[in-house]
């Protein structure tokens, strides 16, 4: 796997040699967004970066949802509504969009399963993460032995959110208060790092395999794409993880 010093790497998966996680950056790949479905020369050039074949990368069509497939062979058509993926299947690199939501990576080390998830507010309050620690058990993996990776996205600071996302939090995220705020005129901000790490904790991931990047897809302009600071047609990020 190419070690290109444009991609994000994550210090939580570094021990491990038998796996390659990675996130895009503005630089690795400085074209607009990547879809598997009407840009397939974008994919194209991704797997080139990335010295693999364009059909081992994995993506689904992602809608907001919390949906979750299970990947056993290369798929001969798009996963459709889906916004997380899970496999025990080496060679297959299994990827997310994002510009602004969370990429979360995840890796059982000893039932050697992966999973990577799209987690904006509608799959964060929906259990998404969860939903794929549920999925990722059915190949013999264990919460307690999963490492997780949570990914640039728009950060507390600048994702100012209304009722609806406020109430929806409420009803679904663990010591919810740790993840809302209030600006200086009263607008809530929601903390998708932090709704992220409690629901991996919830699940039984332990607090020392998890890691937050902490990076603003919004704020650090030069480095990330942001649909909320440049639009839903801007490009996007493509977070990645594969089994070698």
């Amino acid at each position: 796997m190419d070690r290109n010093p444009d991609l994000i790497r994550y210090n939580i998966f570094q021990s491990f040699d038998k796996l390659c996680a990675f996130t895009t950056t503005k630089s690795t790949l400085p074209i607009e967004r990547v879809r598997y479905s009407n840009m397939p020369e974008n994919k194209a050039k991704l797997a080139e970066v990335l010295d693999l074949k364009t059909n081992q990368m994995v993506y689904p069509d992602q809608t907001h949802s919390n949906c979750v497939a299970e990947v056993r062979e290369v798929p001969d058509a798009v996963i459709s509504e889906t916004d997380a993926l899970v496999t025990n299947q080496a060679g297959l690199c299994l990827c997310v969009q994002t510009a602004d939501c969370v990429p979360v990576l995840l890796f059982d080390p000893k039932a050697k399963v992966i999973a990577a998830i799209h987690a904006g507010w509608r799959g964060t309050v929906g259990g998404i993460v969860e939903k794929a620690i549920s999925k990722m058990t059915n190949y013999g993996a264990s919460a307690k032995n999963i490492v997780a990776a949570i990914g640039p996205s728009i950060s507390p600071e600048i994702y100012e959110v209304g009722d609806e996302v406020v109430a929806a939090a409420r009803k679904s995220i663990p010591n919810v208060e740790i993840t809302l705020h209030k600006n200086g005129e009263g607008k809530s901000h929601f903390n998708l790092w932090e709704a992220n790490r409690q629901l991996l904790l919830k699940s039984g991931v332990q607090a020392q395999n998890i890691e937050v990047l902490r990076a603003c897809s919004f704020s650090e302009a030069e480095k990330y794409y942001s649909a909320r600071r440049d639009g839903v047609d801007t490009g996007r990020m493509v977070s990645g993880i594969m089994i070698l």
